[in-house]
C-alpha cells in the first residue's frame, strides 16, 4: 500500500481510507495532520474539516451531501451525519472541449468478429429463442434442455455428477458427508458439433400479455432489438396466438428497425399447431438446419471502431469510484477515440453527475432529452414515495457508498471524459460513434437488458461487492475494484483493479490491460466468466419505478 488516504479533487472536504484507520490516529496528507475520532474502514471517508448543520459535503469536486449536525473534523461519514444533496442542473450551451488519449499504439490494431449483412461487427455468434409471451416459457424450457445437453453448451455435467455420488453413497449406506464437489471431476465439455456457434441463448420473461399495452409494446421493440443484435445470427420464435403482443408487433418492430434484416427467422405459433410436442419437435428440427447455416460463418478481422462496449457497475463498494470505474473510464476513452462506441446507462446513478454530463453533451436537443428523461423518471419514483435518494444498497453503503450522489458520481466515471454524442431512451439503438448516455435503471440486470438492446456488443461490469451477473446475446467481463474480492470470487472476477488501489498500477494502465482484454474477448480467444457460467440474465423494464 503505497498510502493510506486519497482526496478525489483537490476541493473535497473528505478523504478516502484505502486501508483500515483507527480512532485515535493521526493521518498525515496534503501538509494537514488529521486525528481520526472513530475508525475508519477501508472505502469508507472521514471528513477534514469542522461541518455545522447543513454544510456541503464535496467530493469528486460536486455538492455529495449535507450535514446533518456538528461533524468533527476527522469523524467517519455515515448515514447519521449526512444526507443525500445533490445541485440543480440546467442546460448553460457550454463550449466543451476534450483532448483524446494517445493511441497511435493502437493503430492497424483489430478483432476478429462476426461480420454482418448491415455492416454491424459481432463479438459472438448466438442462436436465440424468444417467447413473444410467458406462457411459452416452459416449451422453451424442454428446447433448452434438449438443445443445451446434446449440442454441448450445458455447464451442469459436474454438478450431475456431484449428484450421482451422492446417490451412490446414500445407497451403499455411506456418509454423504463425505462427499466433496471438490473431489468430482471437471468433466471436459462435449464435443461441439457446430464449432462456430457459440451458444444457444433464451430470453425466458414474465410479460407479453396481461399487463398495459405499453408494456407490451416496450417488450415487443425490446424482442425486436436482440433479435437484430450483432451477436445474434438466427432467431426462432414461439408464439402463444391470443397474448397481448402479436407476431405482427414483433416483426413489424423488426423491420422498422432494420428493413433489411436477413438472418433466419422462424416462428411458432403454438393455437395454430397440432400439439405441443408437434411444436417442439419443428421447432428443434428447424433450429438444427439453422445452426447448420450459422455455422459457416467464421470470424473475420475488423477494425476497433467497430466496438461498442456497454458499462456498468453493480454490487458497488467505496472503491468502484477510486479503481474500477476511472480505470473502465480510461478505456472508454480510448474506445472513443479509436471511433467505437461506449454505452453508460442507469439513470439513477447519475443523480448529482447530471450537470457535468450535460455541459459536455454537444448537441441541446441530446442535452434537453436526457433532461427530460431523468425529470421523468425521478417524478416517477418520488410519485410513489421513493426517490434517486433511496438509491444505494445496504451493501453499498456498509462498503462506504453512503449517499447517492456519491454512488453516482463514482458511477459515471465509467463514461469517461469524452463528449456525449447521443441520449437514447430505452430501446433505442446507437447510431454514433462516441460516448452515449442509455436510459435504463441502475437495477443490475434491467441495465444490462437495456444497454445490449441499444447495441452493446461487450459489457464491462464492476464490481466491489461481486455479482454474477450476466446477459445471454452480450458477453459480460467483471472487473474487480479490489484484489480480496478477485482472490475471493475468482470463479466470475475476470479483471482485477486492485492494484490500483495498491498503488502499483495507474488508472491509464489498467485502462490499457482492460481494452487488450477486451480485444480478446471480442476475438473469442478469451471466454468471459459470466460466458463460461451460461449467466444468461434478462430483465425487461416495465418502465414503473426500479431504480
Amino acid at each position: 500500500m503505497k498510502q493510506q488516504v486519497l482526496k478525489v479533487k483537490p476541493i473535497d472536504n473528505v478523504l478516502v481510507a484505502l486501508t483500515d484507520l483507527k480512532k485515535g490516529q493521526t493521518i498525515e496528507f496534503g501538509g494537514e495532520t488529521f486525528v481520526l475520532q472513530d475508525d475508519v474502514k477501508a472505502k469508507h471517508k472521514f471528513f477534514t474539516t469542522d461541518l455545522n448543520e447543513g454544510d456541503k459535503v464535496i467530493m469528486y469536486g460536486v455538492l455529495v451531501g449535507k450535514a446533518q449536525h456538528f461533524i468533527a473534523k476527522g469523524s467517519w461519514m455515515n448515514t447519521e451525519n449526512i444526507k443525500h444533496a445533490a445541485d440543480p442542473y440546467f442546460y448553460r450551451n457550454t463550449n466543451f472541449k476534450w483532448t483524446p488519449p494517445d493511441v497511435s499504439k493502437y493503430a492497424g490494431k483489430t478483432f476478429n468478429g462476426y461480420h454482418r449483412s448491415n455492416g454491424d461487427v459481432g463479438t459472438a455468434n448466438y442462436w436465440l429463442f424468444i417467447p413473444t409471451v410467458f406462457c411459452e416459457n416452459r416449451n422453451l424450457d424442454v428446447i433448452k434442455e434438449a438443445l443445451h445437453n446434446e449440442l454441448g453448451y450445458a455447464v451442469t455435467d459436474r454438478y450431475k455428477q456431484y449428484t450421482h455420488q451422492l446417490i451412490d453413497a446414500y445407497k451403499n449406506g455411506q456418509d454423504i458427508k463425505n462427499v466433496d464437489i471438490f473431489s468430482t471431476p471437471v468433466s471436459p465439455a462435449a464435443n461441439r458439433p457446430f464449432k462456430n456457434v457459440d451458444g444457444i441463448k433464451f430470453l425466458n420473461h414474465q410479460g407479453g400479455c396481461g399487463g398495459t399495452r405499453q408494456d407490451a409494446g416496450i417488450l415487443s421493440k425490446l424482442l425486436a432489438s436482440y433479435a437484430n443484435h450483432p451477436n445474434v445470427a438466427g432467431v426462432t420464435v414461439l408464439s402463444l396466438g391470443c397474448q397481448n403482443l402479436q407476431v405482427a408487433d414483433f416483426k413489424n418492430d423488426l423491420q422498422t428497425l432494420n428493413p433489411n434484416f436477413d438472418k433466419p427467422l422462424y416462428i411458432y405459433e403454438q393455437q395454430q399447431s397440432q400439439s405441443e410436442e408437434q411444436l417442439i419437435a419443428e421447432a428443434i428440427k428447424k433450429t438444427f438446419e439453422g445452426l447448420i447455416e450459422i455455422n459457416k460463418l467464421e470470424r473475420k478481422p475488423a477494425p476497433l471502431s467497430k466496438l461498442c462496449i456497454g458499462v456498468k457497475c453493480g454490487g458497488s463498494d467505496g472503491f468502484s469510484g477510486i479503481s474500477a470505474n476511472p480505470s473502465v473510464g480510461y478505456l472508454s476513452d480510448l474506445v472513443v477515440a479509436l471511433g467505437g462506441k461506449i454505452l453508460l446507462a442507469e439513470f439513477p446513478e447519475l443523480c448529482g453527475a447530471e450537470q457535468n454530463l450535460i455541459d459536455r453533451t454537444i448537441d441541446e436537443a441530446a442535452a434537453k432529452k436526457f433532461m427530460h428523461l431523468m425529470g421523468t423518471y425521478s417524478e416517477q419514483a418520488e410519485r410513489v414515495g421513493s426517490g434517486f435518494y433511496m438509491n444505494p444498497s445496504p451493501g453499498n453503503i456498509k462498503d462506504g457508498l453512503i449517499t447517492d450522489a456519491i454512488k453516482s458520481n463514482g458511477a459515471a466515471l465509467k463514461g469517461g471524459t469524452s463528449p456525449v454524442v447521443d441520449v437514447l431512451d430505452y430501446t433505442e439503438p446507437v447510431t454514433k460513434p462516441g460516448l452515449s448516455l442509455v436510459c435504463t435503471p441502475g437495477n443490475d440486470v434491467e441495465a444490462t437488458t437495456g444497454k445490449a438492446a441499444s447495441g452493446a456488443t461487450l459489457i464491462l461490469f464492476t464490481t466491489g461487492l461481486g455479482t454474477p451477473t450476466g446477459n445471454p446475446v452480450c458477453p459480460t467481463i467483471k472487473v474487480s475494484t479490489n484484489s480480496n474480492l478477485t482472490k475471493r470470487m475468482n470463479d466470475i472476477i475476470d479483471i482485477d483493479c486492485g492494484p490500483v488501489v495498491e498503488g502499483d498500477k495507474t488508472i491509464e494502465e489498467m485502462g490499457e490491460a482492460i481494452l487488450e482484454y477486451c480485444i480478446k474477448a471480442a476475438s473469442g480467444e478469451i471466454i468471459p466468466k459470466a460466458v463460461l457460467l451460461n449467466q444468461d440474465d434478462f430483465i425487461p423494464w416495465k418502465r414503473g419505478v426500479s431504480l
